[in-house]
């Protein structure tokens, strides 16, 4: 059986771990498996599935805090497990550093996966990403990217554009991501939304996905309609001022924030349609996810124009106004959903071809 260590910082509901989980609970576990290297010592959100699936959990010390307990921890783990195969997932090139200890140790194949277009951080910060990827990336034997702009931000133009970078689809389960009137119903039910008009949208509650602006969106169509409710699925650092804008703003009776749920094509179902005006993201999870229940989508043209792959998503720019994006959110309600399931499968979103093509790129 070969393994791979997946080098993450930890394994809870991002857009990053999710992707990993997708494909680990499809994988042919008579040939693979799949270890993750966190850097946490709390119990993450999927942590208890992984074990059940045969994988481990190793806890090292983050880097940001302990940059030598990190460094050994990494090179006792892989050279005393013997991975010959280590994926690291990263937002930027500083990463590359990690598969620089791994190969050190022993790894004979390391991969990089970039998670994301930016990281909204300082002119420092991305001279550290360019400098980073300068002297680490002779340590990346395979480079992976969900999209056009994620493979450029972290790889850079040239390797991005010379088919040195590989792109592997954020795909998804078609027997669990379809929509479902019985799972609408019941979500319906659940939070009192049956004759309302129900505004979604999931991500953590960070800066990157730019809720505030979103409140904006929502408090203009609360103006043109009243049944209108705006539901928040996810927890994070800003979740109590969000929660104060909304109250500032005379919307808290009509935001329901659900925190972490474990049922989100039922989620979706229950949804009208998907708003996400990000500030940047490599290939969001949730919008493919709205899509393979037919959901309508409307998000920032900050994103990769990869994202449609049903011609459900309008792409707004953050600089037209809330009133604007909110006569476009209307404007896409519909009352029947559309079957994305071919589209899915002739673009190869369908996570069978992404766990696949996942393998092929890996263990070769």
């Amino acid at each position: 059986m070969k393994r791979v260590l997946c080098l993450i910082s930890s394994m809870n509901t991002g857009g990053a771990e999710t992707f990993l989980m997708k494909v680990y609970r499809n994988l042919d576990k008579s040939k693979y498996q799949m270890d993750f290297c966190v850097n946490v010592e709390q119990e993450g959100f999927y942590d208890k599935e992984i074990i059940e699936m045969g994988g481990k959990i190793y806890r090292i010390p983050p880097k940001s805090h302990d940059v030598d307990g990190f460094r050994k921890g990494l090179y006792d783990l892989v050279r005393t497990e013997r991975y010959e195969y280590v994926l690291r997932i990263t937002s930027n090139a500083a990463g590359f550093m990690d598969l620089k200890i791994a190969k050190k140790a022993g790894a004979k194949i390391c991969i990089a996966r970039s998670s994301n277009s930016d990281i909204g951080a300082s002119v420092k910060s991305k001279l550290i990403n360019r400098v980073s990827r300068a002297l680490f990336i002779k340590y990346v034997d395979v480079k992976i990217a969900p999209s056009d702009l994620a493979a450029e931000y972290t790889f850079g133009k040239k390797r991005a554009g010379n088919g040195d970078v590989k792109y592997l689809h954020n795909a998804v389960d078609l027997s669990v991501f379809r929509y479902g009137e019985d799972d609408r119903s019941q979500i319906r039910q659940e939070f009192g939304l049956e004759d309302k008009i129900v505004i979604g949208h999931i991500g953590r509650l960070n800066h990157q996905k730019n809720h505030k602006f979103l409140l904006d969106v929502f408090a203009k169509i609360k103006e043109k309609e009243d049944r209108a409710v705006l539901v928040l699925v996810g927890k994070g650092e800003l979740e109590n001022e969000i929660k104060a804008k909304a109250d500032d703003l005379g919307l808290s009776d009509s935001v329901i924030f659900t925190g972490v749920r474990s049922d989100i094509p039922a989620l979706l179902s229950a949804m009208d349609v998907f708003v996400f005006p990000s500030f940047y993201e490599g290939m969001p999870n949730t919008v493919i996810e709205a899509q393979a229940t037919g959901l309508p989508c409307i998000i920032a043209d900050t994103i990769t124009r990869e994202a449609d792959i049903t011609g459900l998503v309008r792409y707004m720019s953050l600089d037209e106004t809330a009133e604007e994006w909110a006569d476009a959110v209307l404007s896409a309600i519909s009352e029947e959903r559309t079957d994305t399931k071919q589209k899915f499968i002739d673009n190869k979103y369908d996570i069978d071809s992404t766990v696949k093509y996942f393998t092929e790129l890996i263990f070769g």
